[in-house]
């Protein structure tokens, strides 16, 4: 855990924090398969592991969709409010995927707490997640998170 909050109070006084940066997660050939069944896209980049080879880069990526999800467990490793009963996803300010993630890349991302704002008894968060490959390069994935974390 990066940045563990005392209280909803504590969160909302906090200002602009850095939150750390997540562990490494490696991006599975399997765990894009599992994406693609689940939203119905195989898109031949995505699941067609003999045609990426000769695709525009030269092996499998995954869906930017999947990538911007990894938010979850990143979020759950760089963020905790004490006494709260639930963190929920409440939407995006902004998302943009400039570079793709090979399938066997492992990608981490560093987090930052943007505001926050008292809201239906708890508070609305926007975090900014920068996503990074092992290998460097161009981020990923650059997201503004908005989470509503209830009392």
């Amino acid at each position: 855990m990066s940045k563990r909050f005392a209280s909803i109070e504590a969160l909302l006084e906090a200002g602009e924090t850095d939150l750390g940066t997540s562990s490494w997660i490696e991006v599975t050939q399997e765990d894009v398969r599992l994406f693609a069944d689940a939203t119905n896209d195989h898109q031949w980049i995505h699941v067609d592991v003999e045609r990426a080879k000769a695709g525009p880069y030269g092996t499998t990526v995954a869906h930017g969709y999947l990538v911007l999800a990894l938010a979850a467990p990143i979020l759950y490793e760089l963020f905790a409010v004490d006494g709260t009963s639930a963190a929920i996803n409440y939407g995006l300010n902004r998302v943009r995927l400039p570079a793709p993630v090979p399938v066997g890349s492992k990608v981490r991302a560093t987090g930052r707490l943007l505001s926050s704002a008292a809201k239906a008894g708890g508070a609305e968060v926007v975090i900014g997640l920068t996503y990074e490959l092992e290998s460097g390069g161009k981020p990923p994935c650059v997201a503004e998170i908005v989470i509503l974390v209830l009392p």
